[in-house]
């Protein structure tokens, strides 16, 4: 018996043993793994989120993106931001999301959140703040009449060079849980993008106001041109920070002339404003030898560019209004530019399409052809630049008609207050300045 005992193995596990215990295995692992892609969902939301805020160039897209990005990557029903005053004591501004219109219908006549209650102990305290029950919290005041139901509160402070922009607020989870811990990292490490974007927009708006004021330096204001009226404006791209090398200008001349350029300088810097700046002084100081047409004067400003300038390469054109009988007669030379718009007393427009000639810079010994054309009175010249018209998703011809049918439906408009439309409702992609100077006969 005792040899018996001695030679008896230890019993092995039962088979369906070792099954469960590996269906419990895999069934971690498979958790893991779920919690792995989840991390990873999390994270590439993020970034995609972050990505997204960052593309925002205007101040009120970039906070309503942060909200609206934060809402989908907690997946919350409502998000708010508020903006503190430059005190930091209260709320200026509440940019909200997710209110369904017949909330936001309940909520109309009700003053925004200044910043009380559960928003104000936010304010008060910059850590990230949690709660599962908004009315038993020892800060709550209550909801203001028409405000929906809100039970849970996640909000964080963004922070714009170590100072307390706002607070970013979401509530009420898809799922119907509370927040929690992920949710709470997600949104922290959004508030730290969103402020970085708010501080961005902040200062590339300070150089896009920079840069359209110098523009602007450059532009000479209009002096009196009688017996004609004019009028002029200039609309910078779309593109902020960019100073570029349009420009116009108008100069009387003795005998009632009066002479009148538009150009566009190509690029977008400094180069072409100074370019721009160097251009139109040196066409001015020519225009007063009268005995030289525009063709004539353009060929001999191209010339003392080249030699004296490294300028880049410029189109534009040169026109000269005298009288003429009863009416006018406008002269003019174009040198690569888009043709002027003329529109009839009885408002048909039609542009002055004639040989353009080369972009000064680039051969000043190819000739300068000039062309005229009768004005009769009470008519409007518009000169533009190509800003104006381009865009690429249409071809020049649809731009130009556009252009032509907007002049003509408003040529009986003052001049002031027509440019402006021409400029407000342009057929371009707004994606170029934009330069334009309409100057119309005394009437018969």
């Amino acid at each position: 018996m005792a040899r018996e005992k001695e030679g008896k193995r230890p019993r092995q596990p039962q088979l369906p043993d070792l099954q469960l215990r590996l269906r419990a295995e895999l069934g971690r692992i498979d958790d893991q793994l779920r919690s792995l892609l989840d991390a990873m969902d999390r994270l590439q939301g993020l970034l995609d989120a972050v990505v997204a805020i960052s593309r925002e160039m205007e101040l009120p897209a970039v906070l309503d993106r942060i909200v609206t990005t934060a809402m989908d990557l907690v997946g919350a029903r409502y998000g708010a931001l508020g903006v503190l005053d430059e005190d930091g004591e209260c709320l200026k501004r509440f940019i909200t999301a997710g209110l369904s219109e017949q909330e936001r219908a309940d909520l109309a006549g009700i003053d925004p959140p200044r910043g009380l209650g559960v928003l104000g102990h936010l304010i008060r305290h910059t850590g990230p703040l949690r709660v599962e029950s908004i009315p038993a919290h020892p800060a709550s005041v209550g909801y203001p009449p028409g405000h929906p139901h809100m039970r849970t509160l996640l909000g964080v402070a963004i922070t714009v060079r170590g100072e307390v922009y706002g607070d970013l607020y979401l509530s009420e989870r898809h799922d119907g849980l509370p927040f929690d811990a992920h949710d709470e990292n997600v949104l922290v490490a959004l508030a730290s993008a969103a402020g970085i974007a708010i501080e961005n927009v902040r200062l590339f708006e300070q150089v896009r106001v920079g840069a359209e004021q110098f523009q602007r330096l450059l532009l000479p204001t209009l002096p009196d041109l009688r017996p004609f009226t004019a009028a002029a404006i200039y609309r910078p791209a779309a593109e902020p920070s960019q100073v570029g090398g349009d420009w116009y200008d108008a100069v009387p001349l003795p005998d009632n002339v009066v002479a009148v350029v538009i150009g566009d300088v190509v690029g977008h810097d400094l180069r072409a404003a100074a370019a721009m700046a160097s251009t139109r002084n040196m066409l001015r100081a020519l225009l007063f030898d009268r005995g030289n047409t525009p063709g004539a004067v353009l060929a001999r400003l191209d010339r003392t560019l080249q030699a004296i300038t490294n300028n880049p390469v410029t189109t534009t054109t040169l026109a000269r209004i005298e009288p003429e009988g009863p009416g006018w007669r406008l002269h003019w030379s174009t040198a690569g530019h888009v043709p002027p718009l003329l529109i009839t007393p009885e408002r048909k427009a039609e542009y002055l399409f004639a040989e353009p000639g080369l972009p000064l810079g680039v051969d000043p010994e190819q000739p300068r052809p000039d062309h005229s054309r009768i004005l009769p009175p009470d008519a409007t010249v518009v000169f533009f630049t190509d800003g104006l018209v381009e865009d690429p998703h249409r071809s020049i011809d649809t731009s130009l008609n556009a252009l032509a049918a907007l002049a003509g439906a408003h040529a009986h408009l003052p001049l002031r207050e027509f440019v402006q439309v021409l400029a407000d409702q342009h057929p371009s992609d707004g994606h170029d300045d934009m330069a334009i100077l309409a100057l119309r006969t005394p009437p018969g």
